[in-house]
């Protein structure tokens, strides 16, 4: 990100945390703490920061004329490696590469695919909202909060030196199939009422009360990587597999698969893909082990997490094992 001034950004608007702090919901206690600053070099520090300064950021760095808004793509077809573009509407274009990242329930990629390929509801809802450095209360400021309940974890970060804070919960929530492709549900005051009842027998109420712009969203999760065989087709972000959201990685990997393919367009490398295949497995499963380790409920369990929990965030070999290749690779 330095590489395009990411330091330039004002650094009011950015944080630099140290650690991540572990509690448990049940008993309010601190478990342990990670010092992720390990990972940092002089240049490049772990930062959080809110998603519409890293989008303003990124878009600034374009061209004005550069986006085009409100664009479907309606068919994809090649020939003499030229790729050609019929948009809605009729209008066209034709590209020698065609890089795939309209998310999660990507059209493009079952329009290359020749079949309808779509993700599979993970079984989660994800709550996301803001709250004030003054409503949080036994936390230590400067880090991150992680905080493991029954079915349901949660995490507080600072995003900026202005004392603001975001709040993002997974709670297991097994859905309808009409639940599910009922958009609007998401939206219902009434619906989101309910799940932040579920919460309150987790989470400190000063906290639940002290919430702004709450959103729930269903999480959806690729079931199998799509790798397109034409060699000028590229896939990045959710629209390549869409991973469960338990590794704090989504912007990151996205800004970081993308500096990939430029490398690979630099270097006129093939092995892009196979590259990219391999790590998003490797994530893939440390994502759903994070997912599983996080939800437990039953005491006896717990319990064990919670002791190696202890010695593993103290064990530098572990550390650079299973955080070292998400992180520093």
């Amino acid at each position: 990100m330095n590489k395009i001034n990411f330091q330039t950004i004002n650094s009011q608007n950015k944080f630099n945390p140290n650690k991540v702090d572990f509690y448990s919901l049940k008993n309010k206690n601190k478990i342990c703490d990670l010092d992720i600053s390990t990972f940092n070099t002089y240049e490049a520090k772990y930062t959080t920061l809110q998603r519409t300064t890293l989008v303003e950021f990124l878009k600034d760095k374009l061209p004005n004329n550069l986006i085009q808004y409100n664009k479907k793509v309606n068919k994809v077809s090649s020939q003499n490696e030229i790729i050609d573009l019929t948009f809605e509407g009729n209008s066209s274009a034709e590209c020698d590469f065609l890089i795939i990242s309209d998310g999660v329930f990507s059209s493009t990629k079952s329009l290359i695919a020749n079949k309808d390929i779509k993700p599979k509801y993970f079984k989660s809802l994800a709550i996301r909202a803001t709250i004030d450095q003054k409503n949080l209360k036994h936390i230590n400021n400067s880090n991150i909060s992680l905080f493991l309940g029954s079915n349901f974890h949660s995490v507080i970060y600072p995003v900026n030196k202005g004392n603001e804070f975001n709040f993002i919960g997974i709670l297991r929530k097994n859905l309808s199939e009409n639940e599910i492709k009922n958009s609007s549900l998401f939206k219902d005051e009434n619906f989101i009422s309910s799940i932040l009842l579920d919460l309150s027998h987790q989470i400190d109420q000063n906290i639940l009360n002290n919430l702004k712009n709450i959103k729930c969203f269903p999480i959806f999760t690729s079931e199998e990587i799509y790798h397109p065989k034409q060699k000028n087709i590229f896939l990045i972000g959710d629209a390549f597999f869409a991973l469960p959201p338990t590794f704090a990685q989504g912007a990151s990997q996205a800004i970081e698969v993308a500096f990939e393919l430029y490398k690979n367009f630099q270097n006129g490398s093939n092995e892009f893909t196979n590259t990219r295949i391999k790590r998003t497995k490797i994530i893939n499963k440390k994502s759903k082990l994070n997912h599983f380790a996080f939800h437990l409920s039953n005491p006896f369990m717990v319990f064990t997490r919670d002791l190696l929990m202890k010695y593993l965030v103290k064990n530098k070999k572990f550390i650079n094992s299973y955080l070292g290749k998400v992180y520093k690779n």
